[in-house]
């Protein structure tokens, strides 16, 4: 089985990176989680604390699938400044092998041109920075080898349409049914 790797930095949104470990994991889905700032411990945008699994510097990437990037301001400009991050996207693109981000984060990729004809979503404010995309108004979306999610509240969406894209269809609606997601009308 191959790996989804989370990339993790001091403000990121803790319910966008957790969220898709969580239901990644459920789905039966190796996830690791790596740190892009030195150290293991994480901050996020609103001071909870976690560890991080792996250091990216100590990370071999080549079992990978898919990399995800979680939004929050302060984390998304630090994912996107770290150059052995952005290289790997573009590589990883280029590749056809799948990405994904949520809330400001397909602003990184937007700016590194991966966004190019394809569908996306972001965090509202940030659609000048998917350049080149159809901006969307879904909760996520997939195009190609692309998934792109809105923000924190469509964290469970995207997760469940990364389970969708690895797993399949049935998986997605069984992880759906497990967490008692849209079972109830309000």
């Amino acid at each position: 089985m191959s790996k989804v790797y989370v990339f993790l930095a001091d403000g990121l949104e803790e319910i966008e990176g957790l969220t898709v470990v969580d239901i990644l994991r459920r789905a039966g889905q190796e996830v690791c989680t790596v740190s892009v700032t030195g150290s293991r411990t994480i901050t996020g945008s609103h001071n909870i604390i976690f560890q991080a699994d792996r250091l990216f510097e100590e990370t071999d990437f080549s079992d990978g699938s898919l990399l995800v990037l979680p939004g929050g301001l302060k984390g998304t400009n630090t994912l996107g400044a770290f150059r052995p991050l952005t290289e790997m996207l573009v590589s990883w693109n280029g590749a056809g092998k799948r990405l994904a981000a949520i809330c400001a984060a397909p602003s990184v990729l937007g700016d590194l041109g991966i966004l190019k004809g394809k569908k996306a979503i972001c965090y509202p404010g940030f659609e000048e920075r998917l350049v080149g995309a159809e901006v969307c108004r879904q909760k996520a979306v997939t195009d190609g080898n692309i998934t792109t999610g809105m923000g924190m509240g469509t964290a469970i969406p995207f997760a469940l349409e990364l389970v969708r894209v690895i797993c399949g269809e049935e998986e997605a609606e069984r992880q759906k049914k497990s967490i008692c997601y849209g079972h109830l009308s309000k």
